[in-house]
């Protein structure tokens, strides 16, 4: 009864919008627009300065590999955790509440991470990541019970509004958080981040009101045995582990790696055994099989391109620290300035892409996906090689390069994302076995965690990601695997079936 009255609240629209929307939308549009804007500005603006203070001198002083290592597996659990924060609030609490908790814990972890100190450093980008999982679950779902279901015409509209708000603060933040972190004081910029994620949360909450009647619901909720089920299981693990490095560190045997590795291995494990578990579901049809032996294929290159893309924010950082000269037409600017490329990228080119897939459908010319995979995969080997020119250049040479050299590496990477990112999501929802629909987007997000842990994994295993040789070898590989989803593309369309 509660589920059919939600759903018509969702449908009738919001009595407290008064009538008003949102570029024609309905008005709870703004509040996860700007909830999710400048929860993109907190995690982007820290993003930027992460791999950055870990080098400085005046922060961790730490060599790149190590750098390099600790963000991949930052980055990885963000996307491992989204999993479990849409978990959360199917058994326990609803999305409304989650993203409420999620805001809260990501203030905590921005406000650890301002405090001078190497234990804090490390217990704020663990809260971060998991208040980034809780958010990251449940804004999109709260977006999509704004509209009366997916015939809805304005729902992909919607959405597109969504996308611009993250881009928007992705953009925003490198320019004021990175700039006060390089510039001022690395904690004021963590501090700053934190600012960022208050505001979004606090017009949150006054904007509550406006959202969906069906954001308050736990779909599944979990009964006393299940809650009692879950906190005996995480109380047993949470003493597991306290157990653990409590005798590695009395040993006096523990590194950084004992962190590390464990989860880089988690981030890989986790998601081979979400597919083999749905692989092996009896209860699936044969065609359920077919188009899920189809998407591991698209999973297997999504994590490729993410390791090497995610790179963008350690490997390309790291060069632009040390080897551009960060000025352009007289004007000296902070090194965090380039994450800001990606997302003016994305929404001056996302629109382009869009319109040319459509004009190619209109003259039955569209490429199918696995042609746009491959596309994606040829275009993120390529700007590597595109890196490898001032990266030989600076090896062999010394000195500095033209911060042009990154820009033009951050535009082919763009347009690399925009032949995967939105296609990986649209196809996911084709392809999806209707038992595990809404457990698949989950499992597009851990292709990224995926790509993420290799990354940390080679750089805990001591391989420096910032040579040549390293870029050289991943240039190759991801055109090797672009070449082979093309050769192979008439085998996984006859396991897509339908599915273009």
């Amino acid at each position: 009864m509660a589920s059919s009255l939600a759903k018509g609240a969702a449908q009738q629209g919001n009595p407290a919008d008064g009538g008003k929307t949102f570029f024609g939308h309905p008005r709870g549009l703004a509040t996860l627009f700007m909830t999710e804007m400048w929860e993109r500005y907190s995690f982007y603006g820290m993003k930027a300065l992460l791999p950055l203070y870990l080098i400085a001198p005046g922060g961790m002083n730490m060599n790149p590999a190590t750098a390099t290592a600790i963000y991949s597996v930052y980055m990885s659990m963000v996307y491992l955790l989204a999993m479990p924060g849409g978990w959360v609030a199917d058994r326990f609490w609803g999305p409304r509440k989650t993203v409420i908790v999620g805001g809260a814990v990501v203030i905590l972890g921005h406000l650890t991470l301002a405090l001078p100190s190497a234990g804090f450093f490390f217990a704020g980008l663990a809260l971060v990541a998991l208040g980034s999982g809780l958010l990251k679950a449940n804004i999109s779902t709260m977006v999509g019970h704004l509209y009366s279901g997916p015939t809805d015409p304005r729902r992909d509209g919607g959405f597109t509004l969504f996308y611009i708000g993250i881009n928007l603060g992705a953009f925003l933040a490198p320019l004021s958080i990175g700039t006060i972190g390089e510039d001022v004081n690395w904690h004021i910029g963590f501090a700053l981040a934190a600012v960022g994620m208050a505001l979004g949360l606090t017009q949150f909450l006054i904007g509550t009101r406006h959202l969906s009647a069906t954001s308050d619901l736990v779909s599944k909720p979990a009964t006393p045995e299940d809650k009692a089920k879950v906190l005996r299981q995480g109380l047993i693990w949470l003493a597991v582990a306290a157990v653990f490095y409590v005798v590695v560190v009395a040993a006096g045997l523990y590194t950084i790696n004992w962190a590390l590795v464990p989860l880089t291995l988690a981030g890989l494990f986790i998601p081979v055994a979400v597919l083999f578990r749905m692989k092996r579901d009896k209860e699936l049809t044969g065609e359920e099989q077919s188009k899920l032996s189809g998407y591991i294929w698209f999973f297997v290159l999504a994590a490729v391109f993410w390791m090497i893309y995610d790179q963008n924010g350690s490997t390309l950082s790291i060069f632009g620290e040390k080897s551009t000269t960060n000025q352009l037409f007289g004007f000296d600017f902070p090194t965090s300035w380039y994450q800001s490329l990606n997302p003016i990228f994305i929404m001056a080119l996302a629109p382009v892409v869009a319109s040319a897939w459509l004009w190619l459908n209109k003259r039955d010319k569209e490429p199918s996906t696995a042609v746009k995979f491959a596309s994606s995969l040829g275009l993120i080997g390529v700007s590597f090689v595109v890196f490898l020119i001032p990266l030989i250049d600076t090896a062999a040479n010394g000195g500095r390069v033209s911060p042009m050299w990154l820009v033009a590496v951050y535009f082919v990477q763009t347009v690399g994302e925009l032949c995967l990112s939105p296609v990986g999501l649209s196809v996911t929802t084709k392809m999806a076995p209707a038992k595990y629909g809404s457990q698949m987007m989950g499992v597009w997000f851990l292709a990224v965690t995926s790509g993420d842990s290799v990354t940390g994994l080679l750089s805990t295993a001591g391989v420096d990601l910032n040579t040549t040789f390293a870029v050289g070898v991943e240039a190759a590989v991801a055109v090797a695997a672009g070449l082979g989803i093309w050769t192979a593309r008439k085998r996984i369309k006859e396991l897509m079936g339908s599915v273009n």
